[in-house]
């Protein structure tokens, strides 16, 4: 039986979900409430020592990274084509997950703390508007990148659908609370509108939205 350790509001968590669903996996989902810190409890931290999330656990294994738990859900089922069984595919696949953590997630991640996580769920007070330039700077070098990449691509790799879409992908769930501006790239949007389209992603988009009384 596959466990998951998720805050569901996250896009970490949101992908990890999203790409479970999508395969039929129907993992034991085990909330952490990382406002009251339950990841820096002594069990948690045992599984994962960064006490972060997601983390993975199938029977004795455990796998703590979110882009690396969505390969190893792929490889349960290598049927869907999620992760590419060919050294060069799966490899195109992973270098775009290592470009979502090195520059995409990193920028997404400051509107989205800022924006969401400051003021509608710790409700500390007003984005820095010196962090959101910043940030903003290095949106729009990144987007160029991506939606350059998608032009002429239904997906980020090709015609296919692939763990690499779920992880650039997940932030965007997010895109209108966080102010993510993303407005002026036609390519990234209607890449997007085919994800959002997914049944897998509509049913983690439910799960993971933040509860009324915290947007309110």
């Amino acid at each position: 039986m596959i466990e998951l350790y998720v805050f569901p509001p996250s896009p970490r968590a949101f992908k990890v979900m999203a790409v479970a669903t999508y395969l039929g996996i129907e993992p034991t989902l085990h909330t952490l409430d990382l406002i009251n810190g339950d990841q820096k409890s002594p069990e948690y931290a045992a599984l994962n020592p960064n006490m972060r999330m997601p983390t993975l656990k199938d029977g004795d294994y455990v796998l703590w990274e979110s882009n690396a738990i969505m390969q190893y859900l792929a490889s349960k089922r290598p049927e869907s084509g999620l992760l590419p069984s060919d050294e060069k595919g799966r490899l195109d696949v992973t270098r775009w997950q290592f470009w979502d953590l090195a520059h995409w997630d990193p920028t997404c991640a400051v509107f989205l703390f800022e924006n969401v996580v400051k003021s509608v769920v710790l409700k500390s007070g007003e984005p820095d508007a010196a962090a959101i330039a910043k940030a903003t700077e290095s949106f729009h070098r990144v987007a160029r990148v991506l939606d350059g990449r998608l032009k002429g691509k239904k997906f980020v790799v090709g015609d296919r659908l692939t763990v690499a879409d779920f992880s650039l992908g997940a932030p965007l769930s997010l895109a209108e609370m966080g102010r993510i501006p993303v407005e002026p790239y036609r390519e990234i949007k209607r890449w997007y509108g085919t994800l959002r389209a997914l049944p897998a992603w509509q049913k983690t988009q439910a799960e993971c939205a933040l509860p009324a009384a915290a947007a309110a």
